[in-house]
């Protein structure tokens, strides 16, 4: 298997890995990488600041697309902090749970918000 090295921070273009839409670009890489069966070494070199806004789009959309053995090995993570690693393992549990069951998800979401209460007036 081939090997990319995928640098988050010139993709993104600053420091700050805050934004959806940046997770988006992101997503692409890895998602072309994945289909072309090469291993995609993700580095965070520079990456100051990572949400799980960005993580979610970067990587846990992935889960919807690619079996969990798949990406285990087709992506390696390489430059994290600590506390980037602790919201990644996060990110990709919930991704894996959502995309097990996309409904029930929904509807503990909704429930959890209190989306399901009637309005009254």
């Amino acid at each position: 298997m081939d090997e990319i090295k995928i640098n988050v921070f010139n993709i993104v273009g600053y420091a700050d890995c805050t934004l959806p839409e940046d997770g988006d670009k992101v997503y692409k890489i890895l998602e072309r990488a994945i289909l072309e069966n090469k291993k995609a070494l993700i580095s965070f070199k520079n990456v100051d600041r990572i949400t799980s806004a960005f993580l979610n789009n970067a990587i846990g959309k992935l889960y919807g697309n690619f079996e969990d053995t798949k990406l285990k090995e087709s992506l390696a993570i390489e430059e994290m902090s600590n506390s980037g690693k602790i919201l990644l393992k996060r990110v990709i549990s919930t991704a894996k749970a959502y995309f097990k069951n996309p409904d029930k998800m929904r509807e503990s979401i909704k429930k959890i918000l209190g989306e399901d209460d009637e309005q009254k007036i």
